[in-house]
Parts: C-alpha cells; structure tokens; sequence
C-alpha cells in the first residue's frame, strides 16, 4: 500500500466508536456510508438525526453544548480560521457565568468572512464581517476574544440590565478592560444606542474603581511607601493644579491612571490643556508616572518599578516647590 492508497472505509456498525457524534455528509461517505443511508437513519424513531443540512448527530437524544457547536462549525465548513465562534457562545466558552448554556441558546454566532455565501440555517447563524478576529482555541473550538464577543452579543441585546451584566463580569472577572470592549463596540456602531452608552458609563466607573483597586495592592505588595490616595493637588496661593491617584508629597511623585473610554478621550483643545498641567507639574518639580488599567493588570510589577525608581530619583533632584495637598 503506498501512500497515495484509498483507506477502507469504516463499517456503518462501528460509527458509534467516533471520537464525537457528530459528523458531515462527507465525513460519513469517507466510512462507506452513503447519503441515502444518512437520511434513512433519520426517520422519525430512528437511531440519528439532522440538526442542520449535512449534519448528523449519531445519536437520537438532545446534543450537548459540544456537540452544537461540532455541528455549527461543520456546517459553516470552510478552511482553518474561517469561521469563529462568537456571541454569547463565545462569553460561555470563556467561562461568563452571565451568558446562557450553550444548550439553552436558540442561535450560536459563528464569523466568517464576508465573501462566504452561506445562509443561516437551524441553530448557526451566519455572521459575515469584513473583520474576522484572530481566535483563541477553547475547548477546542476557534472563539473570538472576549472584547469581540461581547460586542457581537451585545448587537443582539436589547436588555440594558444583560448588556451591563456582560460589561461588568467582563471587568471585574479580570477578562479585558473597558478600553477594549468600548474599541470594538465603536467599530460595530454600537455606542448610540442608548441603552449600551447607559451601561458603559456604569462599565467605566467600574473599571476606574478596580484600577484603582489594583493600583493600592501593587503599591502595598511592593512594600513602596504609602502615598496620599485621590488628592487634589493646588498651588499655595489657590490656583487648582491638577487630581491625581496617588501623591507622595515628600518625593514629589505623582501617579495618574488613564481610564478613559475612546468616547472620552480628549479634543484638541483639552490635549492641549492637559499638556500645559504636565508642563506646569514638571517645572515645579513634581514627577507624574501615568499608567492605564491595562498596564494595572497585566504588568503590575513594571509599574511598581516606576515608581519606586521615581522615589529614588526624588533623592538626588533639588526640592520641588511645595504644593497643597487635598482629598478629591
């Protein structure tokens, strides 16, 4: 036998030693077994069933969450990397206790690129994007990453109260930050419709409330020196200078987290004013380490090292001009 030598196909007997019950047309007729077959085997009473055109499920009772979503992904077909997992499917494979078991969804969301000709059939629905996201493999399905997946499941969510429950276990579960989640939802346009603004106000308030959480435990797991937490700092003689998250007074070090969504990112004219505050804590001495919740997150450790080499710095730099310190 070379190679090239056709395998002998698998006896209909023993389909149900398959690794999953679920299997195309094609992969049927590759073990011998014909189409014609396949539907006979379908009849009302019998032994397999047809969740969607050219699967079947060698089985007769309901599919497991796996076995939809072997189905959605075999009817889709395709090559590798054309079809992605997405929706509120994709926020169960990443483990949301908000989203819905996979056997309770009417539809899983599968993305593929827009040139695809394929309808929606059954329980998959077709989404063609222009846009299709690298995937990362859970469970051994190809999914979209969380900030993707719940912009595509919010797209479909009229509930504000399921739209903020999403935004807030994707924040506080340590799954992305908001900055992520509002990116793609601006992308898919999603940022007039009221009731997703309304729960991306609250999302931002949450993810600035756990930075500044994360913030307090890299400064105390550092053993850095406490600092003073949300001050406000003015010039002596009562010119308002700037709010910071943390302030060591003695070393004149400043620390700011940058937690706003695109939707709040600055003009030009308040660039400009922001430039000229950080040009004014600069020539009065006050060094200011600015970070992200991002940067909170997944390097905390770097941050902590900004810090403390600020500290150290602050040793060798001549005194800074004193400042009026006060809770925010």
């Amino acid at each position: 036998m070379t190679e090239n030598s056709p395998l002998t196909p698998r006896p209909l007997r023993q389909l149900a030693d398959v690794q999953r019950l679920v299997m195309t047309s094609q992969q049927l007729r590759a073990h011998g077994v014909s189409l014609a077959a396949a539907h006979e085997r379908c009849r009302p009473g019998g032994p397999w069933q047809m969740p969607l055109p050219g699967v079947f499920l060698l089985h007769a009772g309901p599919p497991t969450g796996d076995e939809i979503l072997h189905a959605a992904l075999g009817y889709i077909g395709g090559r590798e990397g054309e079809a992605v997992v997405s929706g509120l499917a994709a926020l169960a494979l990443h483990g949301f206790t908000g989203a819905p078991p996979l056997t309770a969804l009417d539809r899983v969301d599968v993305l593929v690129p827009r040139t695809r000709r394929l309808r929606t059939a059954g329980f998959a629905r077709v989404v063609r994007t222009h846009r299709l996201p690298r995937p990362v493999e859970l469970g051994g399905f190809p999914v979209a990453p969380v900030p993707r997946a719940l912009a595509d499941a919010i797209a479909r969510l009229p509930d504000q109260l399921a739209v903020r429950r999403l935004l807030t276990e994707a924040v506080r579960g340590g799954h992305c930050d908001p900055q992520a989640v509002i990116r793609e939802l601006t992308r898919a346009r999603l940022l007039s419709h009221p009731h997703v603004a309304t729960a991306i106000d609250a999302l931002l308030v949450e993810g600035r409330t756990m930075a500044e959480e994360r913030l307090l435990e890299t400064v105390r797991a550092a053993g850095l020196p406490d600092p003073c937490w949300n001050v406000a700092l003015w010039l002596p003689d009562g010119p308002f200078l700037c709010a910071m998250d943390a302030y060591w007074p003695e070393q004149a070090v400043a620390v700011e987290i940058d937690a706003r969504g695109p939707r709040q990112r600055a003009d030009d004219a308040e660039r400009t004013e922001h430039d000229r505050t950080r040009q004014t804590l600069t020539g009065l001495g006050i060094t200011v380490i600015r970070t992200t919740p991002r940067k909170l997150r997944e390097s905390p450790g770097h941050q902590a090292d900004a810090v403390r080499q600020a500290l150290r710095a602050a040793a060798g730099r001549p005194p800074a001009t004193y400042v009026v310190v006060m809770p925010r």
